[in-house]
């Protein structure tokens, strides 16, 4: 947008009261007359059409962690909330039975290794049979198969984490007696985390073609996130004839966590809306409003009502139209409006 700066003057042109008031602007005190006030025009700009939906938060990884021997816990490292980072041991099982069942298949195939071995010397100076080698052969696998079983079965006596997360859920406790397949933790993934909106049959199509959304992650200041991607289910509902759609966010701390409400905007198409530079808006209390100048260099603080941001814009809704300008520091605009209407103020008693 140009910039177009405001030089107050007198005009021969004017009605009294308008070359008045600019005669008394230029009066002003130096700090206000000498600083040119920026302003940039209200225009209409193509942009993005889209359809705001209500969405779900989910975690893309969830997941219970259960056990896979039999066996007494006798220490828990994490609860509920706790942070655990990938491979951590979450809790422990006695090891003593399993343990020792371990060492013994190690014996057992070290006995099998060191037979198989004087077997197969042997068999090279044809001084056994082929059917005794076979026979040492298949020793020696059985052997270290049941190594490889008691080997996986004192590894499960420490359960660890699949993938770094939240704990959301302890399902024991210490001194229980767990089963093969009882479930021992839950937990989610952070990292990882999409929104999940049911989307009408009557935009589906335009969404599948487009693939592109944005999460809303803060309504107040329109804060949003671009999807990374986007998973469409294939049929719809019976009962709501909406099609279940997935909006996958790139990794991050968006400080949203699953089963909060957000927002997934889509895109269904192009629009041309009235757009200002966001820093030109001004805030006051619950009033959003800009400073406007007219074309005698009047400034007026007008409230306006803004919908979403695009990019360091924000379109108006309503109160501006093409072409007004606008102040682009509503610091320096809300200063000069008010020594303009000390300057009228002025003007009024003096008549």
């Amino acid at each position: 947008m140009n910039s177009h700066p405001v030089r107050p003057g007198l005009s021969a042109r004017l009605p009294r009261p308008a070359a008045l008031l600019l005669l008394l602007i230029g009066l002003l005190p130096a700090s206000l007359s000498a600083a040119e006030l920026d302003t940039t025009e209200a225009v209409l700009r193509e942009l993005p059409r889209e359809r705001v939906l209500d969405a779900l938060v989910e975690a893309v990884r969830e997941a219970t962690v259960s056990a896979q021997i039999n066996g007494r816990i006798v220490k828990i490292y994490y609860d509920v909330d706790d942070y655990v980072e990938k491979g951590a041991v979450l809790l422990r099982f006695r090891d003593t039975e399993v343990r020792a069942r371990f060492e013994a298949a190690k014996a057992a195939y070290d006995e099998a290794r060191t037979a198989h071995a004087r077997v197969k010397e042997l068999f090279a100076k044809n001084l056994v049979s082929k059917s005794q080698m076979d026979k040492a052969e298949a020793r020696l696998k059985a052997a270290k198969a049941r190594l490889d079983e008691a080997r996986e079965n004192l590894a499960n006596t420490q359960v660890r984490a699949p993938y770094s997360g939240i704990v959301v859920k302890r399902h024991v406790e210490v001194g229980e007696l767990a089963r093969v397949g009882q479930p021992l933790f839950t937990g989610i993934s952070l990292e990882e985390l999409r929104a999940t909106a049911n989307v009408p049959e009557d935009i589906i199509n335009v969404v599948r073609r487009n693939k592109t959304a944005r999460v809303i992650l803060d309504r107040a200041d329109n804060r949003s996130v671009p999807a990374e991607s986007i998973t469409i289910s294939p049929y719809a509902d019976p009962a709501t004839h909406t099609f279940n759609v997935r909006v996958n966010l790139p990794k991050g701390d968006y400080h949203i966590y699953p089963g909060m409400f957000a927002k997934v905007a889509f895109l269904v198409g192009k629009t041309r809306e009235l757009v200002i530079p966001r820093r030109a808006v001004a805030h006051r209390s619950e009033v959003t409003a800009v400073y406007v100048v007219d074309e005698q260099g009047r400034i007026a603080f007008r409230q306006i009502r803004v919908g979403r941001h695009a990019a360091d814009d924000v379109v108006v809704l309503a109160g501006l139209s093409e072409g007004e300008k606008v102040v682009l520091d509503p610091v320096k605009g809300a200063a000069a409006y008010k020594a303009q209407h000390a300057a009228l103020a002025e003007a009024g008693d003096h008549e």
